[in-house]
Formats: structure tokens, sequence, C-alpha cells
């Protein structure tokens, strides 16, 4: 079983990309399940590199780099960010410039596409 999340929201101010990620987590700790994670908008700055938070508060990117770590695929929209001045050395590692042909064809490919 293959599911797509599609994140939305900015990593911090709301919980959804955060609940999001929680999620990506848990199901790919499932035996025989595939997750991809694909940022689009405002959520692409769920993977900008060196987040600093406050102890005790979650990290969003070192929860990709969780999911990075299980070999996860994660696409962040290339034309997001551009809209945002969101150059390619400011993704955290392991996530990658992607594109609506690429969601479009991840979107086919998985059984379940769960929007946040």
């Amino acid at each position: 079983m293959t599911t797509l999340l599609i994140l939305n929201d900015p990593p911090y101010g709301t919980e959804r990309s955060y609940n999001a990620l929680r999620l990506a987590l848990a199901l790919a700790k499932v035996e025989g399940t595939e997750v991809r994670v694909f940022l689009m908008g405002d959520a692409i700055g769920c993977a900008k590199r060196d987040q600093k938070t406050p102890d005790g508060y979650y990290n969003l990117e070192r929860m990709l780099k969780g999911l990075v770590a299980k070999s996860i695929p994660i696409g962040a929209c290339g034309t997001c960010m551009d809209a945002r001045g969101f150059g390619d050395a400011e993704l955290t590692e392991g996530v990658h410039r992607s594109s609506m042909a690429e969601l479009a064809a991840w979107t086919l490919e998985c059984d379940r596409v769960l929007v946040f």
C-alpha cells in the first residue's frame, strides 16, 4: 500500500504540517507500506535547512530527516520555492526540488492521497 501526503500549510503557526509528518512517520513504520511526501505552498518552509526551535518544541526539519533516514521520497514544489525566493541550497538534505509532473505521477502511482 502506497500513501502520498501533500502538505500545504506553513511549518509553524498551525499544526497541520506537524500532524501530517507525524502520520508519515507512523506509516513508515508499518511493514509493506510505502510513503511519499510532497511539500507545496507555504509547506516548503518545512524543508528549510538549519531550523532552530525552542527546547521541547517540535522541529519539522528533524521530522523530515527522520523520513529521509527511512528512504521516504520528499519533494518540494519548485514553482512554490521560486515564488518564495527559496533556493535549492536551503533545502534540508534528502529533500529534492520537485514539480507538478512528479506530483501527478506520484498521485497516479499511490493507493491513497492525503492532503493537509
